[in-house]
């Protein structure tokens, strides 16, 4: 249990873990990481029979982790130590582990949400967006993303190799699971109000915010590859139906300024995706995205052979068209063009080259961030 400043109900939290582990016939402990609490929630969690651990690093991932690395158990169990959750309850938990799940998730949204026990902006619109983006970006089979009730085991544990201090914790640990290919269930839980007498820990639009900046990182596809795909697709249709001619559109007309803008989509989606496949490479590689078989076919796609000719090729298109400009130019004593005319060769020219050049280098840059490597330890 995570405990800030929690006198008025750790006691009560411990008192009935206890009691449930005692009931269920299991050999236990609860373990309380103090995270600088100033109330006396030390001292009322062991008068209750908790073994207190003191978690210097303030945040609760960071008082998470002190807690389980502390502990002792095969089996873990985690939760809030305001009252919120019922700890009579654990048994389903359990079971859920011994039945071959790494990770079992507790679901307020399933099971039942009392009157005042969760602010309505949480349940009605932060708790469900990011759980939905949860499983969009993941594919993870969780209900409710973000419930401070749930059970693992310790092999789990280790495998994920979770790092975050804050509240985002919630998030890597279901994430991380679930990219691992771990067994994961779900448990309907009651969910209460919380007994505490000062503010919740939690702060809605900056831990909302930290949430939803951890999923959009460890999902480069989404934060990267999709928008790139979608701006670069854009800017190939508006070079397809601009090339050939003005067009008309009612009583507007679309010339090369259209053309222009079309080049800039390419030139910033094809920059996306670029930074999707170097993000992916790098998370894979020093293994803050666990995959097995490392990086997708699509990253692999761009450190390939085939890639670095597509480069070239892109850029010699891109050079001859501006070739011809110069050549038309020349024709034309150095003197003035017809701007429509000359820009619609320039301008796929230029998007062309750097299409090319950043196409070609960065497959470069790839092959070397996704060179094999072996461990710098020192030889025995």
């Amino acid at each position: 249990m995570p405990c800030l400043n929690e006198a008025r109900t750790v006691g009560v939290c411990v008192e009935t873990a206890l009691a449930a582990i005692a009931a269920g016939g299991l050999e236990g402990e609860v373990v309380v990481a103090d995270n600088g609490s100033t109330d006396g929630s030390q001292e009322a969690a062991a008068a209750a029979g908790a073994r207190v651990v003191d978690a210097p690093v303030r945040g609760y991932g960071a008082a998470l982790m002190a807690g389980i690395e502390a502990s002792a158990g095969r089996f873990i169990i985690m939760g809030d130590s305001d009252a919120s959750y019922d700890f009579s309850h654990l048994m389903p938990f359990v079971e859920g582990l011994r039945d071959g799940h790494d990770l079992v998730m507790g679901s307020r949204f399933k099971g039942r949400i009392e009157p005042k026990a969760m602010p309505w902006k949480h349940r009605w619109i932060g708790n469900p967006v990011l759980t939905g983006l949860g499983r969009l970006f993941f594919r993870a089979p969780v209900s409710d993303f973000h419930c401070g009730l749930r059970a693992f085991t310790r092999a789990a544990y280790e495998r994920m190799d979770l790092r975050t201090t804050g509240m985002e914790f919630a998030s890597e640990m279901v994430v991380k699971a679930t990219l691992c290919g771990m067994r994961i269930a779900e448990v309907p839980i009651t969910l209460r109000q919380d007994g505490r007498e000062g503010a919740s820990h939690l702060r809605s639009w900056r831990d909302g915010w930290r949430h939803l900046r951890f999923m959009l990182l460890y999902s480069p596809r989404w934060l990267f590859l999709v928008p790139g795909a979608v701006l670069l697709a854009l800017g190939v249709a508006g070079f397809a139906w601009l090339l050939p001619g003005p067009r008309r559109i009612g009583g507007a007309e679309f010339d090369v300024h259209t053309l222009l803008a079309s080049g800039l989509a390419c030139l910033m989606g094809f920059q996306l995706v670029l930074f999707g496949a170097l993000a992916t490479a790098v998370g894979v590689s020093s293994g803050l995205l666990p995959r097995a078989g490392g990086p997708p076919r699509w990253v692999k796609a761009f450190r390939s052979d085939v890639s670095s000719l597509a480069g070239l090729v892109l850029f010699v298109a891109g050079l001859a068209l501006m070739v011809t400009a110069v050549i038309r130019w020349g024709r034309a004593d150095w003197g003035p063009l017809q701007y429509r005319y000359t820009m619609r060769l320039v301008i796929p020219a230029v998007t062309l080259m750097s299409l090319g050049v950043q196409s070609l280098f960065s497959s470069f840059f790839l092959a070397f961030l996704m060179l094999p490597r072996r461990s710098s330890g020192a030889p025995e």
